[in-house]
């Protein structure tokens, strides 16, 4: 039987192993191992401040009390992972599971949403945040939000960091408050497990009837593979 620790990291590397691999040169300039990072250079913050292709979130220049640590801005960006900020006063050997004797307390991922199944998440739960849908999962370490047309990803060291660190959330590229709602999601998120009623309420209210379109589709694919399937049996 999958351990819940072995669970939780098959998850996290999902969601988030080619993440840290591209991560690994942003973080090579503030140090290797475990060790304090140097000042995050102007340069690489100017240059994320600079992104031309969506909104990327952060949570402010230091995360409770940590400070950026890394960035990768537009030379570290890689279409289907996404745009990444660090947090953290020390720095650990990069790999799908992160090394050395300390963990980051936050990493917050940004990138274009591509329609696809949480089910793979594992454990999870759905919510509402900052007005928009979520889900948390990850034994609530990790935080999954949809807005506009990109996913916020926030990996933390406890829920209580993940959790604080989406009431902060605000773009780094471009003028938003932290504590206004944030934008509705133009698509419809691939929530699995249960839906509350609040919940349900936001996701049938999404612009151009998104939702009810993508559920409509889903269930006309469903039906059509059915049929296909009772075709090729007879």
């Amino acid at each position: 039987m999958t351990s819940p620790t072995n669970a939780r990291r098959a998850a996290r590397a999902a969601r988030a192993a080619l993440t840290l691999v591209a991560a690994s040169l942003a973080l090579a300039v503030a140090g290797c191992g475990t060790s304090h990072p140097a000042a995050l250079d102007a340069s690489d913050l100017a240059e994320a401040q600079t992104f031309p292709f969506f909104k990327i979130y952060w949570a402010g220049p230091r995360f409770d009390g940590r400070p950026l640590a890394a960035v990768d801005g537009l030379n570290g960006y890689i279409p289907k992972i996404g745009d990444t900020v660090y947090y953290g006063d020390c720095v650990q050997t990069k790999g799908i599971f992160g090394g050395g004797s300390c963990e980051l307390p936050l990493q917050v991922t940004t990138v274009i949403y591509v329609l696809h199944s949480n089910a793979t998440l594992g454990p999870q739960r759905n919510a509402l945040i900052r007005g928009v849908p979520a889900t948390v999962y990850d034994e609530g370490r990790s935080i999954e939000i949809y807005t506009g047309s990109v996913a916020i990803d926030i990996f933390s060291d406890s829920f209580a960091h993940a959790f604080r660190a989406s009431e902060e959330l605000r773009p780094l590229n471009a003028p938003e408050s932290a504590s206004a709602d944030l934008p509705e999601p133009n698509y419809c998120p691939g929530l699995a497990g249960a839906v509350s009623t609040a919940l349900a309420e936001v996701m049938e209210s999404l612009p151009d009837n998104v939702c009810q379109r993508t559920w409509a589709q889903q269930a006309y694919n469903k039906q059509i593979t059915k049929t296909a399937s009772a075709a090729g049996s007879d």
